[in-house]
């Protein structure tokens, strides 16, 4: 059987076209375009089609493709398409599909939507992607009063291994992390203030930002983009195994068997793991300073310490717990938000990144502001 198809024209009687189709006219064949078919119509100053597939040897879906782009090209060019001559098969199914009216929708097309449309539909999602974050939270809140109470049903078990993902697995890449942050700044630092013969000043430096800011919110954002996205990857893939709806059937609350256990984990180990950023930071700074400066360990130690003060390490480890939270709720969230494709779990845990990271930076400047007022 031939795998190429065939098509020759000649001039009916009745001043038609007539197209004749052989060998194979299948999706495995290299099939002509409508417009030559078309276009040979025009120049013989045909305004009908007739057919003969007395040589055709084989056609399927593609023969029917074909047929049906020619007749709707042939009617925006006021030329028409006779079934006459076709195989019974293809007549039946062109039948068929005249019948049966296209789908609304079916095809892609590119449409320009106005400009004030795209902007009300941006709003219009703003404003319900907030009433969805605003009951999430009404929820967790209600969840973590239902813990307080003992009344809070879920796995202890849950709560000890996201305990041990969120604390020990997290420790190497914070430690990664945390100590070229530290040498960072005082590289900064020391590029500067050696400029003004205040090189032992590397240690203040250091030692307040570490405590202050960059332990806090480095290592927050850390668990951001490492638990904050397997949260959301966790319960997605459960939201499209439907293991969530299986919980409520159940008489389970999924805000306390799912989201309570990973917020309860990140708020204990975030102020551990900021305590432990902040000392590995100053560490490297130390490295830098010793290594670069030529300060003494004994100097450089004594200055950190007449730096920073324990408030600064209790407005880091306040800062940290709030950013636990703030990583939780967004993986989480994202989590519950997911679609039910397996697509839509890589955007439930790309969107719980972003979440977390801008709820990270937005928070911080407003703990900021108010630690500036307070004095503290």
């Amino acid at each position: 059987m031939s795998e190429t198809s065939e098509i020759a024209f000649e001039s009916a009687p009745d001043g038609a076209l007539l197209v004749q189709l052989g060998g194979s006219w299948t999706i495995h064949a290299r099939l002509p375009s409508p417009a030559d078919v078309l276009r040979e119509a025009k120049t013989r100053g045909a305004r009908r089609l007739r057919f003969d597939a007395s040589e055709l040897e084989a056609w399927d879906s593609g023969l029917l493709s074909f047929l049906l782009r020619l007749r709707e090209a042939g009617e925006r060019e006021q030329v028409e398409a006779l079934p006459e001559g076709l195989p019974e098969g293809v007549t039946r199914l062109l039948a068929l599909a005249a019948a049966v009216p296209e789908r609304s929708g079916a095809r892609r097309e590119e449409q320009r939507v106005p400009f004030l449309a795209r902007v009300g539909r941006a709003v219009t999602g703003l404003g319900s992607g907030a009433y969805d974050m605003l009951e999430f939270l009404g929820q967790v809140t209600l969840s973590f009063g239902r813990f307080l109470t003992g009344r809070a049903r879920y796995r202890r078990v849950d709560l000890w291994i996201t305990i041990q993902e969120c604390g020990a697995n997290a420790l190497p890449i914070v430690t990664l992390i945390s100590v070229l942050v530290g040498m960072i700044l005082a590289f900064v630092g020391a590029v500067q203030l050696e400029q003004f013969g205040a090189g032992i000043y590397v240690a203040n430096l250091v030692g307040l930002a570490m405590a202050r800011e960059m332990g806090a919110m480095m290592t927050a954002i850390i668990m951001a983009g490492r638990t904050g996205a397997a949260f959301a990857a966790q319960i997605g893939t459960m939201r499209v195994n439907e293991e969530i709806d299986a919980l409520t059937t159940a008489g389970f609350s999924p805000q306390d068997f799912l989201v309570l256990p990973r917020m309860l984990a990140l708020m204990v180990m975030m102020p551990l793991l900021c305590v432990y950023a902040d000392i590995l930071g100053i560490l490297g700074g130390a490295i830098v300073g010793v290594g670069m400066l030529d300060l003494a360990p004994a100097l450089y130690w004594d200055q950190t310490v007449d730096a920073v003060s324990l408030t600064d390490f209790g407005v880091g480890l306040a800062k940290s717990s709030v950013f636990g939270v703030l990583v939780a709720v967004s993986g989480c969230l994202r989590g519950i938000q997911c679609g039910t494709s397996s697509a839509a779990v890589g955007l439930a845990a790309t969107s719980a990144v972003v979440t977390g990271i801008v709820a990270i930076i937005v928070s911080d400047a407003f703990f900021t502001l108010i630690f500036e007022v307070l004095g503290i």
